[in-house]
């Protein structure tokens, strides 16, 4: 198994339960690992054979800051299945850290691992 990762990709999103998190967007940190096979991109040097990070991360872009969960649970599991289902990932772990959430603590959130890590 190979892995592809993304390493601090930040977006802002609404995310919160409380009243004042639902008025503006808070930034949400996302470390995220993908099990893939990448010798038929190493062999062929094309990025059609590939895990294509870029495409990952643009569409994470776009569904994190389009979405409104109150729990970062929530928006976890969202991620998971979404990077999962559109890009064949049999294996993930993601890291969702929300900054700032609790006061005194440098980072809050979930690490959670999905699929088959064969």
């Amino acid at each position: 198994m190979d892995i592809i990762y993304l390493r601090d990709l930040r977006i802002d999103t609404i995310i919160g339960i409380y009243d004042w998190e639902r008025k503006m967007k808070q930034t949400v940190i996302i470390d995220l690992e993908m099990a893939t096979d990448i010798r038929k991109a190493a062999d062929s040097d094309n990025i059609d054979d590939t895990l294509n990070y870029k495409s990952v991360a643009k569409r994470l872009i776009n569904f994190v800051g389009d979405s409104e969960f109150e729990l970062v649970e929530s928006l976890a599991e969202r991620i998971a299945e979404l990077v999962m289902t559109e890009f064949n990932v049999p294996w993930l772990r993601l890291s969702l850290n929300k900054k700032g959430a609790v006061r005194g603590v440098r980072d809050v959130g979930v690490i959670i691992e999905r699929g088959n890590r064969e």
